[in-house]
């Protein structure tokens, strides 16, 4: 979850993050439950460019991130797919879609 791995969140203060990559998230940033919804967003990794289905369900936001951070993804000018060293979090839920790209380039990162 980007909420464990991330520096921060703005709005919980019972969650301990893990502070594995340097990002200050919003818990629950795109509404409740009843506020979920699927959209086609950017993914870059490698540079290129593709369209990724991202499914959000009580998704993070992502308020601020550290220089060393890389941006693989975005959705709506939301920034949605970031990656520091072998630690990459999303704020949406790939799982939940037909699409396994995600998960290869996430998979390509073990040596």
């Amino acid at each position: 979850s980007m909420l464990l791995v991330g520096r921060e969140i703005t709005n919980d203060d019972f969650i301990q993050p893990l502070k594995l990559i340097d990002i200050v998230t919003s818990r629950n940033a795109y509404g409740r439950q009843y506020d979920s919804f699927v959209a086609s967003g950017e993914f870059s990794p490698h540079s290129e460019l593709e369209e990724l289905e991202m499914v959000f369900i009580r998704s993070p936001k992502i308020v601020s991130l550290g220089d060393d951070v890389q941006i693989l993804g975005k959705c709506q000018d939301e920034i949605t797919i970031v990656q520091q060293d072998r630690v990459v979090a999303t704020a949406f839920h790939p799982e939940l879609t037909d699409s396994t790209r995600f998960q290869e380039y996430f998979l390509s990162l073990i040596d």
